[in-house]
């Protein structure tokens, strides 16, 4: 099938999903959630791709780098969430409290992704190179998505995907040591001087022209990201980051709203062609990613309920289920584990589908369980 074409059956495959959101009230939060998750965007674009074959490899391949700005707008948007007038006035418990429960899920998660890679060879080939690709792994299942609801909840989702970015990025460093750090830093601050140029008061006439300038930034960030073998998410996020930081008030709301705008559909894209990308895996990853899906839900769980047991002071006062509230997770995590594809040179390899497959077992625990205090919106990045 031409480029074009298949271009636009995952367009119009994407709409088509995002509009079947007309339920009967009591299957439409379960739908939702389900849309959340990403997991039928990927599903279908498996049906298409490997499945049925209605979408070919070869052309396909020439549209990986469609499927590198879907994973720069991703960042993007976690970059525009990282503004430092913001942080500065979150309480120290919160920052603690935080950290308490991030860091036990990144370090039980990296341990069962290192037994299960030692444990199962056809696991330890997938996962190369392998303490990368671990880390990796940890630091998805570490990222949270609860964007809406209690602020104490939305503070803690962005400190836990803050964590678990930081490792995500660590691990990328361990792949490039030197260029691909030094090329990100260079790359990101000279695109966000440039957008913050583009986007000062002075120059800003209507939406449509800020809309293609911030396009036009983090299409070149992706595109440079996918020319030289870095991570998008890297790139456009720290480009945003430095953006907002260095921008008016009205400036960072504008970014935050087109950013928000754009994401949905963006998102849908990227995942479709992230499915018809999908080769040959091995069946270990499905087992692979129920466990440490079990471990990331066990290990929240149990460190809300032995803080609070044993009166730490981070965790004091917490529900015992405040665990479950941001146990949800989204495209975040799906971006860094595809990024990590594309910099190792597999653009949707054993890594994204251990993480989509740990996501959607995580989502279907969270849901199941009496013990979740259902913050029914969780966003997709």
């Amino acid at each position: 099938m031409h480029p074009l074409f298949a271009l636009a059956l995952v367009v119009v495959a994407g709409i088509g999903v995002t509009r079947l959101s007309r339920f009967p009230p009591r299957y439409a939060a379960l739908f939702n959630d389900l849309v959340a998750t990403g997991a039928p965007y990927v599903l279908l674009g498996a049906l298409l791709g490997p499945g049925l074959g209605v979408l070919d490899v070869t052309g396909m391949h020439l549209l990986e780098p469609l499927l590198a700005l879907g994973i720069g707008w991703i960042g993007a948007a976690f970059g525009a969430r990282i503004e430092w007038r913001m942080l500065r006035t979150v309480p120290r418990r919160v920052w603690w409290m935080g950290l308490a429960l991030a860091l036990p899920v990144l370090l039980a998660c990296a341990l069962a992704a290192w037994f299960l890679a030692r444990s199962v060879p056809p696991l330890a080939d997938a996962w190369r190179p392998t303490w990368p690709a671990i880390l990796t792994l940890a630091a998805a299942a570490t990222m949270s998505a609860a964007w809406s609801g209690p602020k104490l909840a939305r503070r803690t989702a962005l400190l836990d995907t803050i964590v678990g970015a930081l490792a995500a990025g660590a691990a990328l460093v361990l792949i490039q040591p030197t260029r691909g750090l030094v090329a990100t830093l260079i790359a990101s601050a000279g695109l966000g001087a440039l957008c913050t140029w583009l986007l000062r008061p002075s120059r800003r006439h209507d939406t449509m022209g800020i809309v293609i300038q911030l396009f036009g930034v983090i299409l070149s960030g992706a595109g440079f990201a996918y020319a030289t073998g870095l991570s998008p998410f890297w790139v456009c996020g720290l480009t945003t980051a430095f953006t907002v930081n260095a921008s008016d008030v009205a400036t960072r709301h504008v970014i935050g709203k087109l950013l928000s705008r754009w994401e949905r559909p963006l998102y849908a894209t990227f995942l479709i062609l992230a499915g018809a990308l999908l080769g040959p895996l091995t069946v270990w990853l499905l087992p692979a990613g129920l466990a440490l899906a079990a471990v990331r839900i066990a290990v929240r769980w149990g460190t809300v309920r032995l803080g609070g047991m044993r009166g730490w002071s981070p965790l004091h006062g917490l529900a015992p289920d405040f665990g479950f509230e941001t146990a949800r997770q989204g495209g975040t995590a799906l971006a860094v584990a595809a990024g990590f594809d594309l910099v190792r040179g597999g653009i949707a390899g054993a890594t994204l589908a251990t993480v989509l497959i740990m996501i959607l077992v995580g989502e279907a625990i969270v849901a199941a369980t009496p013990l979740t205090a259902s913050p029914r919106q969780a966003e997709v990045s």
